[in-house]
């Protein structure tokens, strides 16, 4: 029964030194792997190696749930491959997940599990509920200012009427009525949507 600890920052320049000071409490900080990486890559070096020598009987300690990774859905499946591979999960900022469990209690571990995965989908609809708030209220305030918010609407020009009509009229192709109104491919065929779409 060995006691592994867990840590990982997003970025190179990010700084370990926080989580590993948590850590060392628990865990010798040789048995310590540590990523600097991303939590959406999976295939983490030091988590990678982390996986593969811990055993029935280990814990492993991280400082937050979602060390595991980047989304629920990971975290849940990580979780439960641990669960299945009789490793047990200790993070330091949620306490219930730190208890003692007698031998053979195994029901105890589920019950932990499953409030871990509930902890953290209510903390992500919060976010996600957060997130949209604030847009609506970017917007409603940038409204009442007069703001257009998006891709700026491009005034249908001279040029591009005359090269329109004749394109339609199949004077001439999609090739020389872009030439001639003087945009870009990508914005003529945008404002030939547009104006058709306002023409109905």
């Amino acid at each position: 029964m060995r006691v592994y600890g867990y840590a990982r920052v997003s970025s190179k320049e990010q700084n370990l030194d926080r989580q590993l000071v948590e850590l060392q409490k628990y865990v010798e900080y040789r048995f310590i792997f540590a990523d600097k990486v991303s939590g959406k890559d999976m295939d983490r070096v030091e988590y990678q190696l982390l996986r593969k020598v811990s055993q029935r009987g280990d814990t492993i300690y991280i400082k937050s749930l979602d060390r595991l990774g980047r989304n629920k859905q990971q975290i849940k499946d990580e979780l439960e491959y641990y669960r299945s591979e009789g490793v047990r999960i200790k993070i330091l900022d949620i306490p219930t997940s730190m208890m003692e469990i007698p031998e053979g209690q195994d029901w105890i571990m589920d019950m932990i599990n499953n409030l871990l995965i509930e902890v953290l989908s209510t903390i992500a609809e919060q976010e996600r509920a957060s997130i949209k708030a604030r847009q609506a209220e970017g917007i409603a305030v940038a409204k009442s200012k007069g703001k257009h918010l998006g891709r700026p609407v491009m005034a249908v020009t001279d040029k591009f009427m005359s090269a329109y009509k004749q394109w339609k009229a199949e004077e001439i192709t999609a090739v020389k009525a872009i030439e001639l109104s003087g945009i870009s491919k990508a914005t003529f065929y945008r404002k030939v949507k547009e104006y058709e779409l306002e023409k109905g």
